[in-house]
């Protein structure tokens, strides 16, 4: 029996659906019984927790300080580690976004706990987590159990789907905000320099059209017209990002996101092995490619041998014609 405790990801006083991943995490690691609580912290934590309340929590716990608005480590860390002390909880979750890489090992530190990032799947087995996590640069997985009193975990966003709200209306109760390290105090938050887009976030979109290398200059004007049909995200290849035709943000892959839509277009990408283990989390892949031998079509559910600058001004055509 394990009781969780979930740490959710704010973002202007909302809940990024990424947490959904860990609270499905939660409801699973609790499955042979316990329960799960989550924890907001940062401003407008309470008014998220009324969109929380019904994701089956046995509470949820806010602390809403304008203190903790920048999300930095060294001054969130440690509410979170005197939030799980005091709660008595087994296990702290958090979903391995940039927030919980960067946050989940300082409270695993703080707590004497042992540490397993980047969950891919959960069993209980006799009371006891086991957890199945890539190993070797993804190209093998590897089961582990860890064997002190409180566990810290992040869970890949791809292998989890987002979890629903299941009903009923769950308790809030305000925690106390811990002192920063003291390491904060020689830290300037600057802020966060991020493209602003009207498309949806490469994490959360159902539907991404990704570019390689292939599309050099043309990227944009190939690439927006199929998002905009489709409402979808754009994604690049690395081999698109260091060639200068797609900003980093768009990195898929190893290196870059690691992504899981209901359906993912490869425009004129190879299918290396580190952009192949970004999205084998993806529900249908489509191909386009003029290379019959690119590595992309062995794990594409669908597959075009056909130059890109034709085939997708005519799918593009076609789909303005069905709608």
């Amino acid at each position: 029996m394990s009781n969780v405790l979930v740490v959710a990801e704010l973002a202007d006083g909302k809940v990024r659906k990424s947490t959904h991943s860990a609270i499905n995490f939660a409801r699973q690691a609790t499955s042979g019984g316990g329960s799960f609580s989550l924890l907001l912290l940062g401003p407008g934590a309470k008014g998220a927790a009324a969109e929380m309340a019904a994701f089956g929590a046995a509470k949820i716990l806010v602390g809403d300080d304008a203190a903790l608005a920048d999300g930095v480590c060294e001054r969130v860390a440690p509410t979170i580690a005197a939030t799980a002390a005091a709660g008595g909880f087994d296990v702290v979750v958090m979903t391995a976004s940039s927030f919980g890489k960067d946050v989940a090992p300082r409270v695993a530190a703080k707590l004497s706990a042992g540490y397993a990032s980047d969950i891919s799947a959960v069993k209980v087995d006799g009371g006891k987590l086991t957890y199945r996590r890539p190993v070797f640069a993804g190209n093998a997985y590897a089961n582990c159990q860890l064997t002190t009193k409180v566990q810290v975990v992040s869970v890949r966003q791809s292998e989890f789907s987002a979890a629903e709200a299941s009903g009923g209306a769950s308790p809030v109760e305000d925690v106390a905000v811990t002192a920063p390290d003291a390491s904060a105090g020689k830290l300037q938050y600057l802020g966060i320099d991020a493209a602003k887009s009207e498309r949806p976030d490469l994490g959360e979109a159902r539907v991404i059209v990704a570019g390689g290398r292939a599309l050099k200059e043309k990227f944009a004007d190939v690439l927006d017209p199929l998002a905009n049909q489709l409402g979808a995200a754009i994604g690049a290849s690395r081999a698109a990002c260091d060639a200068g035709y797609a900003p980093a943000e768009l990195q898929v892959g190893q290196t870059g996101r690691v992504v899981a839509p209901a359906l993912y277009l490869a425009i004129g990408i190879s299918g290396a092995i580190q952009h192949l283990a970004g999205i084998k989390g993806s529900k249908t892949i489509v191909a386009i490619n003029k290379d019959p031998e690119a590595p992309i079509f062995q794990v594409a559910d669908y597959g075009l041998v056909q130059d890109l600058f034709g085939a997708v001004p005519a799918l593009v055509d076609e789909l303005k014609a069905q709608s």
